[in-house]
């Protein structure tokens, strides 16, 4: 993303120049309407095709797709608690654990009003809704813990509606299931 700042911020200054340093011609009329037509319509249309390419792609590692190796785990939110149903029947509460490496989809749901699940260094945001359930794809790249949050406003007790994300490697991930972690 830097990159296409830097690559736009420098056609922006690149073209800024060129109207300051440019003479006044009176044949120039002409020649503004190839530049109003390339610049002013063109530009435009390869930045947002570009910025809409990578949203897509980007997006589309969020989505629910099937693969073998899915985990599936329950979110439930409530006021000023998360509750974490995983593989095997375990049920923890603010503590959400997960194997590293493979993709994790998050079934999310409310109890009370609309909250909404976030982890940061994972994934996207979802909205937690009563009497519907989202499913936000999560994937963590290696073992770790992660912070997660309630981003949508939910009541007086939302700043302490945080939870925790606990990314297990191989072992870690089958002794949780097993239920000796």
């Amino acid at each position: 993303m830097l990159a296409g700042a830097a690559v736009l911020a420098a056609l922006v200054f690149g073209l800024l120049a060129i109207a300051l340093l440019r003479r006044d011609r009176d044949d120039s009329a002409p020649r503004a309407t190839v530049w109003i037509g390339w610049l002013g319509l063109a530009m435009p249309v390869v930045v947002l095709s570009a910025l809409l390419t990578y949203a897509l792609i980007l997006g589309a590692r969020t989505l629910p797709t099937p693969a073998p190796d899915t985990v599936t785990v329950g979110v439930e939110a409530r006021r000023y608690a998360w509750v974490f149903r995983h593989p095997g029947g375990r049920e923890t509460q603010g503590v959400l654990h997960i194997p590293a490496g493979r993709p994790v989809d998050a079934s999310i749901t409310a109890t009370d009003v609309i909250h909404s699940f976030w982890v940061p260094r994972l994934a996207g945001k979802m909205d937690a809704i009563p009497g519907h359930t989202n499913v936000l794809r999560i994937v963590a790249a290696r073992p770790g813990v992660f912070r997660g949050e309630c981003a949508e406003y939910c009541g007086t007790g939302h700043k302490d509606h945080g939870f925790t994300v606990v990314a297990h490697d191989a072992a870690g991930w089958a002794a949780f299931v097993g239920g000796t972690r």
